[in-house]
């Protein structure tokens, strides 16, 4: 069961963060407790911390995300879903949970990076971490085991493991984070699994011409940067494969090197991945 706590923000807590999205031609429906001015407060023992789920025409896959968020131990955290406009049944199950989320809003957008971003500009939290529909927590204490038993001061990006689900089968697979210093070879580790600093995800949203690898940049110019990331050995998240940087191989490789700073090593690197999955994509075909 739950332990979020809710209740009005006070004057002094008062903040400059979106608390609902601008009222748009697109918009479907809005809902959620700060729609009835309830706003979480913030502690100083415990963090405010965001979760939000961007979701479009999910409904068979979104209602295990939301139990996932909604049964954290962990007693301060706001929820937010970014739905795209869904025609299937996905808006009946948020509305399921209405007095779980702290705000909801359905309307047609261009992505998910677009969806991504209203999101953060509505989170009001400390940290921010997105649990998009189809993800969950790996048990109902993640929250509470890193924010309450971990250090964090000078920390602005957390990230841990990821366990991968195979639909329609029992095989699962514990995916353990990768070095930072392999981040110009590709993503070593899943945006599901790591929590970023609010104030650093507000100054640098998401890269809406990178169509599939904006979080991937977004990681990789934060560390250039010099930003302080902190590894935590655990499974915080589950995906299941298949998602859009599975099925799109080949245009993700060439997305993380469109972003990462050339050189001879590096390009050599990026042409063998390449032809390796233009390889299996012929195999793939010859042998069906």
């Amino acid at each position: 069961k739950a332990h979020n706590v809710t209740g009005l923000m006070s004057q002094s807590n008062k903040r400059e963060d979106k608390l609902e999205i601008s009222k748009s031609e697109g918009r479907i429906d809005e809902g959620g407790l700060r729609t009835q001015g309830n706003f979480k407060k913030p502690y100083n023992d415990r963090p405010l911390i965001s979760i939000i789920t961007v979701v479009f025409n999910c409904e068979f896959f979104l209602e295990e995300t939301i139990e996932s968020v909604i049964s954290q131990s962990y007693a301060n955290v706001e929820y937010i879903i970014i739905d795209g406009g869904s025609t299937d049944g996905t808006i009946d199950i948020i509305k399921k949970y209405e007095d779980k989320i702290d705000y909801w809003a359905s309307e047609k957008d261009n992505g998910i990076y677009e969806a991504m971003n209203k999101g953060i500009e509505l989170a009001t939290g400390k940290w921010i971490n997105f649990m998009n529909s189809g993800d969950s927590f790996y048990d109902n204490n993640i929250l509470q085991n890193i924010f309450t038993k971990e250090s964090l001061e000078e920390v602005d990006i957390i990230y841990g493991n990821i366990q991968v689900v195979y639909p329609g089968t029992n095989k699962t697979r514990v995916v353990k984070a990768g070095k930072l210093e392999n981040l110009s070879r590709g993503s070593q580790f899943s945006h599901q699994s790591s929590f970023i600093l609010s104030s650093l995800q507000k100054k640098y949203p998401y890269n809406l011409s990178n169509r599939i690898g904006a979080d991937f940049e977004f990681y990789y110019n934060q560390y250039a940067k010099g930003k302080c990331f902190k590894y935590i050995n655990i499974i915080v998240a589950q995906n299941s494969a298949g998602g859009v940087s599975d099925i799109e191989r080949v245009a993700t490789i060439v997305g993380f090197w469109n972003v990462v700073k050339k050189d001879t090593a590096t390009n050599f690197f990026y042409i063998f991945r390449i032809q390796k999955e233009i390889l299996k994509i012929l195999v793939k075909k010859i042998i069906s």
